[in-house]
């Protein structure tokens, strides 16, 4: 991990009151842009050419005397590849404009881990420790501190010959590297039915199981709990819900809306739904429901404190199955801006809306807190 003066000493030579908020184009980008320019803040994007023209064309900002009068993007820094962002001259590019670069899944998956908390010198709004913990598979994934915490999640099967109800298949697509080639099987016999199926499809690769996690199949609604921690909060509660999603994935959710019949023929001709998630919609919760995800919140947040030091600071999403006795079972972590979050950009979150009586999305939540962390001469607080 890269050492805490180092990332400091960079903070100490900004000019907060001409701080920027920067951000990987990509995943929650624009809401991460739209929320700091609700704030007062100039944003910049890091754009991979041939990807760009959502951020640099169409979501362009103009002001007019220093007005916004249109789109969220102020400034675009153009990559070939997003790992450039980590070349010497990009960060000190970064640097020169007092960049207070927020951390989202695109930046850690297309520039790597290691380098993220060895080489990335730029200050992270965020636990940059925590990042590590999205990468499943690794010793202390999120799956380790949901055990350490306590926390509810679906039972592990540890080998094909052990299904013996439905259970997941989480694995890698073999083509597209950053989203899933997850299937469904109810028994060892359809697990080796499908997984060679999936292989001559080109979806998953031959030594899928050396790195695939199988759990139970939770039955039931997904709900992605979007929650924020402060750091800087003194007066009321630290933990915030802000929201929730839930995904559009596809191929499977056309193959849902089939009659079960069609879904069954289908199948019956090697043809399975994918989980490649395209699109997100906003969801509440029955109210008797939210104390429950409250506590949720606070067992992850209290076991990130003990073992991940300083623990959370900013967004974070547990990502939930409820069942039919509506008991949360989380199947996903990610330590920073959600994936789903674009959904409440500009008109807001429900809860947050609520708690704060405006529109709050995750990325002006973000912003606030940066803005709040200037005015309080308190930012080391909040970076990593």
């Amino acid at each position: 991990m890269i050492d805490r003066e180092k990332v400091l000493a960079a903070l100490e030579g900004y000019d907060l009151s001409d701080a920027r908020i920067g951000v990987v184009a990509s995943h929650s980008a624009l809401d991460t842009c739209d929320g700091a320019v609700s704030e007062g803040f100039r944003t910049l994007a890091i754009c991979r050419k041939g990807r760009d023209r959502t951020f640099a064309n169409y979501f362009r900002a103009q002001r007019e005397g220093g007005e916004l009068v249109r789109g969220v993007v102020d400034d675009v820094l153009m990559v070939d590849h997003f790992r450039e962002i980590l070349q010497p001259e990009m960060q000190a590019s970064l640097l020169k404009r007092n960049t207070l670069f927020i951390p989202n899944r695109s930046f850690v998956s297309y520039c790597g881990i290691d380098a993220v908390e060895d080489d990335f010198t730029v200050p992270i709004v965020g636990s940059r420790n925590m990042l590590r913990s999205e990468e499943r598979g690794d010793e202390k994934d999120y799956y380790w501190i949901l055990e350490k915490a306590g926390l509810p999640y679906p039972k592990k099967v540890e080998r094909p010959e052990d299904i013996d109800s439905l259970t997941i298949i989480k694995v890698h697509h073999k083509v597209k590297k950053l989203e899933r080639g997850f299937f469904t099987a109810s028994s060892p016999e359809q697990f080796e039915q499908k997984s060679r199926e999936l292989i001559a499809q080109g979806v998953i690769e031959e030594d899928f199981l050396n790195s695939a996690r199988m759990e139970q199949y939770i039955i039931g609604p997904v709900f992605n709990l979007d929650f924020f921690h402060s750091p800087l909060e003194e007066k009321g509660e630290k933990i915030e819900l802000l929201g929730v999603d839930w995904r559009f994935e596809s191929s499977l959710d056309g193959y849902v809306r089939l009659p079960a019949g069609q879904q069954a023929g289908l199948e019956k001709d090697g043809i399975l739904p994918e989980y490649t998630v395209c699109g997100h919609n906003s969801a509440t919760l029955r109210e008797s429901l939210l104390e429950k995800a409250f506590e949720l919140a606070e067992l992850y947040v209290k076991a990130a404190e003990r073992h991940y030091a300083p623990g959370v600071i900013g967004p974070f999403c547990l990502q939930t199955c409820v069942d039919k006795d509506l008991n949360f079972y989380i199947y996903d972590v990610a330590p920073r801006i959600g994936g789903g979050t674009n959904v409440h950009m500009a008109v807001g979150h429900p809860y947050g809306n609520s708690l704060w009586r405006r529109e709050m999305s995750t990325g002006r939540r973000l912003a606030m807190e940066v803005r709040r962390a200037i005015e309080q001469e308190r930012v080391e607080e909040i970076v990593t």
